[in-house]
């Protein structure tokens, strides 16, 4: 095989499996919001929405497993809880979210068709894409990512070129902060340790390369695709902050609302009366290609999970494709509303767990890793529960926690563990 060829294709398939609806729609209206902040936001969003992520790719091409792999030094039987979760959770809420952000963006606005034969016929095309995993990586990568980055670039270029450069004050106080949990509504971090194996898997099937060669291959495919996602977002986000004011949005829509009449607007303002065309043309590829990377991985990881059963892998798909037929009816506000306390709760034990397998072993033991994803769950516990059920009681309780009012509660508890128990690990 030809290495420059198997990089930018596997480089390019990493970029779109990333990007899906949540990668397109959250930066603009996080950078219109930001105003003269926009530099700071930026940052706060790369660390959740690239770093991480990123880092997770480079985790799973030192593993060269599954996702499995990534929670077995805690245990066998919290591998198996998360890894269900994971994939229960990707199923069931990023995935028909996809399908929700192309009918109401790119569907509906052009023919008007009801949400129902939208997902149907959606997932029915990310079936016929999942039951063929061999060809995964060359279509994903030959012909459909090109294509999402060139339109991107446009909008970006062009509307920055013709921006009239009056940016508003900020209205976040914090705004490194709001930027990093924004990044929790990309689901990149768990993006990362989901694809990051349908990867591995279609390299297996597709290359008889060295482990070094294969291991090197998603290494340097990972900080491409990186590079990629951080001029996106950084781009989409400078567009929202300097030519968001030249668009009008009624205050009283939902974010969710907002963040897609801002992107349209954007759009059709950089490339004139096509702008809405290719903007839905966009939305419907990047979508589609995350949606085809959950179900591939699901049902890779249930194959596995079973015996290597083909069989289990088509039910896996199937079963996946129709729950994201029936979800993908719902608005997208109202998966991001569901998506938030989940997101809260499993986020930061995936960032620990990420975190930990991409450092060096002797500085994770099995006693690290349970230690520190512990502290990470028990500190994680309020910023569910203040999402879910705020409380005079919790909020004592979150006062005595550093960064807990931000719901970073669990950050410094793991880092004060991961340390704690090397110094203890190291001295036996």
């Amino acid at each position: 095989m030809n290495n420059t060829k198997d990089l930018l294709i596997t480089s390019f398939a990493l970029f779109s499996l990333f990007f899906g609806a949540g990668n397109l729609l959250l930066p603009p209206l996080l950078g219109y919001n930001a105003g003269e902040d926009w530099f700071w936001v930026t940052l706060g969003f790369v660390i959740t929405a690239v770093a991480i992520p990123i880092i997770g790719i480079y985790a799973h091409a030192k593993l060269q497993g599954t996702l499995y792999d990534f929670g077995k030094k805690v245990s066998p039987l919290f591998s198996l809880v998360y890894c269900i979760l994971i994939y229960v959770i990707a199923v069931a809420i990023p995935s028909p979210r996809t399908a929700a952000a192309t009918h109401e963006i790119a569907i509906h606005p052009n023919f008007g068709t009801s949400p129902l034969l939208t997902s149907s016929i959606y997932f029915a095309l990310v079936l016929v894409f999942a039951l063929n995993r061999s060809k995964i990586l060359d279509v994903i990568g030959k012909y459909l990512t090109p294509f999402i980055v060139l339109i991107l670039l446009l909008v970006i270029g062009i509307g920055l070129f013709n921006a009239q450069m009056d940016i508003s004050n900020s209205s976040f106080d914090t705004p490194i902060v709001d930027g990093i949990l924004e990044g929790y509504q990309t689901f990149d971090a768990i993006a990362a340790v989901v694809v990051g194996a349908v990867i591995i898997i279609s390299i297996n099937i597709k290359s008889n390369q060295s482990f070094e060669y294969k291991k090197d291959l998603i290494k340097k495919s990972g900080v491409i695709a990186g590079l990629g996602l951080f001029v996106i977002y950084a781009g989409l986000i400078a567009v929202g902050a300097f030519y968001g004011s030249e668009i009008e949005l009624n205050s009283g829509l939902s974010n969710d609302v907002q963040r897609a009449d801002l992107l349209i607007g954007i759009s059709s303002k950089a490339l004139g009366s096509f702008g809405y065309s290719i903007l839905s043309v966009l939305i419907a590829l990047a979508c589609f290609t995350t949606a085809v990377g959950i179900v591939t991985g699901a049902a890779d990881y249930f194959k596995g999970l079973l015996h290597n059963s083909q069989t289990v892998y088509v039910i896996t798909a199937v079963l996946a494709s129709v729950f994201g037929v029936i979800v993908g009816q719902l608005d997208f506000n109202d998966i991001i509303v569901i998506a938030l306390p989940v997101l809260l709760f499993i986020y930061p034990i995936t960032i620990v767990l990420i975190i930990l397998n991409a450092m060096p072993d002797k500085y994770t033991s099995s006693l690290v890793f349970k230690v520190v994803v512990l502290l990470t769950f028990l500190f994680s516990i309020t910023d569910v529960l203040g999402f879910l059920s705020p409380s005079d009681t919790l909020s004592i309780i979150v006062d005595y926690i550093p960064f807990a009012k931000h719901s970073l509660g669990w950050v410094l508890p793991a880092c004060i563990g991961l340390i704690l128990t090397n110094l203890k690990t190291q001295k036996s």
